[in-house]
Formats: C-alpha cells, structure tokens, sequence
C-alpha cells in the first residue's frame, strides 16, 4: 500500500502498467486499489509541481501566522474551514507553538496580498491577531528542489 503511494507522490505520470511492473502486480490491481485510495480520500488529486518563477513575474505568495479564538464547541476546525473558502487561501495548518494556523496566500502583489490581509482576514470575528512574512525565493517544496545552482557572480568577473 505505502509503496504505490510514494511512487505516485514522486511521479503521478506514472502509468498504471509501470507501476504494476514497479510493484511485482497487475495493472488491474494497480488501477483497483487507486480508485480505491480516491473513493477513500487517501489520495487528494495529482498535480504538476511548477515553478512559477519561470513562468511568470507577477506572482506573490506568503505566509500568514495567525491566532485565532477557537469556538467551544468546534475548537479551530470552524475558522480554519472559513478561512479555507477564500481563493487566494493555498494552505490552512493548525500549528503547534506561539500561533494556531499557519496560512499560505497567493496574490499578484505585496499589495494585493497585504489588502486581502487588512479587509479579508483581520476583520473576521474570530482572528485575534496576524502575522506576514512575503515569500522572497522557494529553494526546495514539497520535496522538489526549485533553486537551480547559479554562478558565482565573482567568477564573471576574473573571465
């Protein structure tokens, strides 16, 4: 079971004949026991891993701490699930320490990102207070290395 996991979570273009080859099964196994993995929720959905960087310039993501007051009767689940509704919301986290739920918002700007903060999200009844930190570089996501080696710019200099 974990093993058709990981390998799909390394690499979901995978065929369901590789896999079974990978796995010593059959394709009908394979494709049997994802369907049920997606019946089940175990498996979320495949995606591509893009590197937005290259693509594009106008895209802004950080990372909001937030401490919230959770409900007596729902504890964090009903905030965090409000505030999973908004579409620039990517991640909603309940976290352990100094906050409760670590967010990762996505915008075109610092600006757009900052306004969704101070009309969006402070205003709601329950958040006591925020916290922005503006992602300037991804080096590693999700396990997938993005920062590629760059020359040593004292190098240029010397050739």
């Amino acid at each position: 079971m974990e093993r058709l996991l990981k390998l799909l979570e390394e690499n979901a273009r995978l065929s369901v004949e590789e896999l079974a080859a990978m796995l010593s099964t059959t394709p009908e196994d394979v494709a049997a026991r994802m369907d049920d993995y997606a019946k089940k929720g175990v498996i979320r959905g495949y995606r591509a891993m893009v590197d937005w960087e290259k693509v594009s310039t106008d895209k802004v993501q950080a990372v909001i701490e937030l401490r919230v007051r959770p409900k007596k009767s729902h504890g964090f689940d009903e905030i965090a699930m409000a505030i999973s509704q908004f579409d620039e919301v990517q991640s909603v986290l309940l976290m352990s320490g100094g906050y409760d739920l670590q967010l990762v918002i996505a915008g075109h700007s610092f600006q757009e990102i900052a306004l969704f903060v101070a009309k969006r999200l402070s205003p709601m009844d329950d958040v006591l207070s925020t916290a922005t930190h503006f992602v300037l570089r991804t080096y590693k996501k999700d396990g997938v290395m993005y920062a590629e080696e760059e020359p040593d710019e004292r190098e240029w200099a010397t050739l």
